[in-house]
């Protein structure tokens, strides 16, 4: 796994530091959910909330992870899957919020609906967050 992310981050020219790679390692491990700022302090204690946040946003910006709205007015952040790049993300797909266990998830192959905006107006981004019960906590 740290072969890997020493890979993602030369390949966004991104610095190798420890910090980096221990975040980027919990996405790795989590790729399935996403993971709130909290998460990732809990999981890696002792480490900064400053260097967490600044991790957090050099990975959004090249296209590394991407945010995801919650209810609860905290960001969770999702590992991109492929075709995101510096500056230009393609996360067109839908998020799910378990109600029950309050996982978030990318559904990758359900995309959001195209929205016909009206005349003067032109979407840069559209975000679609479906909440209900999880396959998970289903069984």
């Amino acid at each position: 796994m740290a072969d890997a992310t020493v890979d993602i981050l030369k390949r966004n020219n991104l610095s190798v530091t420890d910090s980096r790679r221990s975040i980027l390692q919990l996405f790795l491990l989590q790729e399935a959910s996403a993971l709130r700022h909290a998460d990732i302090e809990h999981s890696l204690q002792g480490m900064d909330r400053v260097t967490i946040y600044r991790t957090l946003q050099a990975f959004a910006e090249k296209g590394i992870i991407h945010s995801i709205p919650g209810s609860d007015g905290a960001a969770r952040y999702a590992l991109c899957r492929s075709g995101c790049t510096d500056g230009h993300h393609h996360d067109d797909h839908v998020h799910f919020v378990c109600t029950r266990c309050s996982a978030t998830q990318c559904l990758d192959d359900v995309h959001v609906p195209f929205v016909r905006m009206p005349e003067g107006f032109e979407a840069s981004k559209a975000e679609m967050v479906v909440s209900g019960v999880c396959s998970k906590c289903r069984s």
